[in-house]
C-alpha cells in the first residue's frame, strides 16, 4: 500500500516507521531539521524495549507534489496546523485515496456524515475558513483515536514509549470495505485495531480526559499523577469531565466509563506530562480549540452549560497567547 505521513512527528513518525518496516510504501512529509536528519540517516525508532531500528526504505519530502497519489493519506499534524497544509491534501489524492485523521480532541469533521440534526455543520472553532472542509473531501475520511504514546526526542528519532491501540470507524458508522483493508495494515504493522460502528463515543472517551488534563497541566505545571492526587485539582477535572458528558449525552454519545474511572486511569499512568504541557515548556502554539474549545462550541450548540470548561479555556488561551507574544516557553526551575 502506498501510504503517506503528513507530519513525522511523535505519532506520525512511529506509525510511518512501522508501516515501513511491514513492507508498505511509505512516503513522510515533514520540515526543517527532523526531515534533514531522516533524508540524511533514515528514521530511528527506539522501541518500548530500548531496541532501535533504523529506518531506511522510505521517502521523506516537503514537497506534497513529490509523493504523487497514494492509497492512504494520514494526517498527523495537530489540529492547528491542518489550515496551513489543506490546500496541498488533493495532490495526494487518487480515485480511492482513504485519508486518515488522528488528532487529539473533537475532530473539524464531527457532524460530517453524521446523520444527526447538526449534519453536516461546521465547527467554527476548527475550520473557521472552510478551508479544512473545502479541501478534504468527508467522504474520504476514517475516524481514529490514537492511544499510544511517543516523542521526539532528537530530529530523526522517534521514540515509543508505549501503547499500540489505534480504533478505527467510517464516520457514518458502516463497516466498509475500505475500513477492514485499514484495519489489516494497522495489525501487519504491528498495532491493534478495532473497527467500532461508532468512532465518536470513542473519540469522546480519550477527549474526555484531554480536555481537563492537558490544560490543568499546562497552567500548574503537575504531571497526570500529581493532579489527580491533589484534591483540587481532581475535583477541578472531574467538574470539567461531568459538564463534557452532559454536552456529549445530548449529542448521543455513550461513555463506556465512568468519570473516577477514568481519572483513575490517568493517576496510573504516573508523573506523564501531558502534550500541551510539553508545549508549553518548548514555547509551542497550544492545540486548546481541538481539546477545549471544540467542546465548548458543541455546548453552545446544543445549550449545555459548561462554566469549569470555559473558565480553565480562557485562562489557558491566555496563557497561549502570552507565551506567543513573548516568543518563549515557561519552564518550572530551581529558585536563584
Amino acid at each position: 500500500m502506498r501510504i503517506c505521513v503528513v507530519g513525522a512527528g511523535a505519532i506520525g513518525g512511529l506509525m510511518g516507521a512501522k508501516f515501513a518496516l511491514a513492507g508498505e510504501e511509505v512516503t513522510l512529509i515533514d520540515q526543517g531539521a527532523h526531515l534533514a536528519a531522516i533524508q540524511a540517516n533514515g528514521l530511528k525508532l527506539v522501541r518500548e524495549d530500548g531496541s532501535e531500528h533504523v529506518v531506511q526504505d522510505l521517502r521523506a519530502t516537503d514537497k506534497f507534489e513529490d509523493a504523487g497519489p497514494q492509497d492512504l493519506v494520514i494526517l498527523a499534524l495537530k489540529a492547528h496546523y491542518l489550515e496551513s497544509i489543506a490546500r496541498d491534501v488533493p495532490k495526494l489524492l487518487g480515485p480511492e485515496t482513504m485519508i486518515v485523521t488522528v488528532q487529539n480532541g473533537i475532530p473539524w469533521w464531527y457532524f460530517q456524515r453524521h446523520g444527526g440534526p447538526h449534519d453536516g455543520r461546521r465547527l467554527d472553532s476548527l475550520d473557521p475558513t472552510g478551508v479544512l472542509e473545502k479541501n478534504i473531501d468527508a467522504a474520504r475520511i476514517i475516524g481514529c483515536v490514537v492511544y499510544p504514546a511517543a516523542d521526539v526526542p532528537a530530529p530523526g528519532v522517534i521514540h515509543h514509549v508505549e501503547g499500540d491501540r489505534f480504533p478505527i470507524g467510517e464516520l457514518d458508522g458502516s463497516e466498509s470495505a475500505r475500513v477492514t483493508r485499514l484495519h489489516d495494515v494497522l495489525v501487519k504493522a504491528g498495532f491493534r485495531s478495532r473497527i467500532l460502528d461508532d468512532i465518536r463515543s470513542e473519540i469522546w472517551l480519550k477527549a474526555w480526559g484531554n480536555l481537563s488534563f492537558n490544560p490543568i497541566s499546562a497552567l500548574t505545571h503537575a504531571t497526570l499523577a500529581a493532579i489527580c492526587q491533589f484534591p483540587e485539582t481532581r475535583k477541578l477535572a472531574a467538574t470539567m469531565m461531568q459538564e463534557a458528558q452532559n454536552i456529549g449525552g445530548e449529542l448521543g454519545v455513550t461513555f463506556r466509563h465512568t468519570i473516577e474511572k477514568r481519572i483513575d486511569g490517568a493517576e496510573g499512568v504516573g508523573a506523564h506530562k501531558t502534550s500541551m504541557l510539553q508545549d508549553v515548556e518548548l514555547g509551542r502554539s497550544l492545540e486548546i480549540e481541538a481539546i477545549v474549545g471544540a467542546v465548548l462550541e458543541l455546548g453552545r450548540i446544543t445549550e449545555t452549560p459548561a462554566p469549569s470548561i470555559a473558565a480553565v479555556y480562557a485562562c489557558v488561551k491566555l496563557l497561549n497567547r502570552t507565551m506567543l507574544l513573548e516568543g518563549a516557553g515557561v519552564r518550572v526551575g530551581s529558585a536563584a
